[in-house]
């Protein structure tokens, strides 16, 4: 990409980000991005206009929301000419879909457009078992009573349970959480490790609420003004009290207070030509410079959540750079041991020459990591979770006057997305 058009980040909007069963309850997956998108066309003067495409995604899709881009796109003031499509990689979806929407403006396909994405698990798309769907398909193909009586008489009790959706790996029957509890063992991060990356992302999230960095990011939504996660007054001590959340034989050291909890919210992204913004009056904020994608065989023992490792490590050798030219490091928290066995991982001689084929990458400094906070204390709504950090990387090079920054993001199925911004 560095080679042809460049594309910048104009903004973002968001929701506020809220623990899932709480204050977005009864709201649609389809009300929550469309609000996020709303902002952003008032914020940036796109009522009754085209853009050249809108790109979202949501991993707990209802199949009623089979159009939701589109939908949310007739929803936002945008002009009904505006097309918009889904995408879905799991976690890493806010990432990708920032990534395609840059491509094409690159190419010199379209001149501007829109990413994000969504998550809500307040609503949940709950189907039914595959019995009942059975005999619902029976049914509806049955042509007498008395085939209809017959079909119904094979029901059992069993067939009325709704199927709910689970965050776990279908190859492994695993959760994410139990995945990364045997990746903190393999690389032997301890509880307080884990402790203090999580008590640093919570301080952080609060202090830059305070300051005012998140204020022009979020919109406010039904009721919130913003993110109810952040814990500014927790520490160690409270933290430390927490029980295991996922390994409860005496080992576990994943808890609550360590790992992001379920999380409703939306976001979105605008994204424009060198020659869009000057026609638009728009002051980019961070040039999109590149990004990558990868995958490794969890199955196979790699670690779920490491492929990220592999997504830098091929980025920084196509850029012809190294771990440390950066001037901050979004390192998505899925999990603090998720972060710090991917720190480690980067140091580590025999992973990098297996999985990286490179030298090690080395350390970076930890001052320069999620330094207004992220996953573990402003949540993480799975498809949305990318274009907060897009947003909020670009806004952190504009108002920083530094250089560059680096995003990783592990997602589900053992993939990792990574991207390089750099100020304007």
């Amino acid at each position: 990409m560095s080679s042809i058009r460049p594309v910048y980040i104009i903004g973002g909007a968001r929701t506020p980000f809220t623990k899932s069963m709480t204050n977005y309850m009864g709201v649609s997956t389809q009300d929550l991005m469309t609000a996020a998108l709303t902002s952003l066309v008032e914020q940036f003067q796109l009522k009754g206009r085209t853009v050249g495409d809108v790109a979202f995604g949501a991993i707990m899709q209802n199949p009623k929301d089979w159009n939701l881009t589109r939908e949310c796109v007739l929803g936002s003031g945008l002009h009904p000419h505006t097309p918009g499509y889904n995408v879905q990689r799991a976690c890493g979806t806010g990432l990708e879909t920032s990534w395609q929407i840059a491509n094409k403006i690159a190419l010199g396909h379209i001149s501007n457009g829109i990413s994000g994405g969504v998550d809500t698990n307040s609503d949940l798309p709950i189907t039914v078992s595959k019995g009942l769907k059975k005999i619902l398909l029976q049914l509806n193909s049955a042509r007498s009573l008395q085939a209809r009586l017959k079909i119904l008489s094979q029901l059992r009790p069993k067939d009325l349970m709704p199927a709910l959706p689970a965050v776990s790996e279908p190859r492994t029957g695993m959760s994410m959480g139990q995945h990364c509890e045997q990746m903190v063992k393999h690389w032997s991060v301890g509880r307080k490790e884990q402790d203090e990356l999580a008590l640093a992302s919570h301080h952080r999230a609060a202090k830059a609420w305070q300051d005012g960095f998140h204020k022009d990011l979020v919109t406010p939504f039904n009721g919130l003004v913003q993110d109810t996660i952040v814990r500014g007054d927790t520490s160690l001590e409270k933290l430390a009290k927490l029980k295991p959340a996922f390994d409860f034989t005496g080992a576990g050291t994943l808890t609550a207070g360590n790992s992001s909890p379920l999380t409703d919210g939306a976001s979105s992204v605008l994204l424009a030509s060198e020659e869009s913004a000057k026609a638009n009056s728009w002051e980019p904020q961070a040039r999109f410079v590149d990004c990558e994608v990868a995958a490794l065989d969890y199955v196979g023992g790699d670690g779920l959540l490491m492929a990220p490792t592999i997504a830098v490590a091929r980025m920084l050798t196509r850029q012809k750079l190294t771990l440390q030219d950066f001037d901050f490091y979004e390192i998505h928290e899925a999990f603090a041991g998720q972060v710090l066995c991917t720190l480690k991982a980067w140091e580590d001689e025999k992973w990098s020459k297996r999985l990286l084929q490179s030298p090690p990458l080395g350390s970076i400094d930890l001052s320069k990591l999620n330094v207004h906070g992220s996953s573990l204390a402003i949540g993480h709504p799975f498809a949305a979770t990318g274009g907060r950090i897009v947003a909020s990387l670009a806004k952190t090079l504009k108002t920083s006057g530094k250089k560059r920054g680096l995003i990783s993001i592990c997602t589900a199925g053992g993939m990792g997305v990574a991207a390089i911004l750099e100020s304007v």
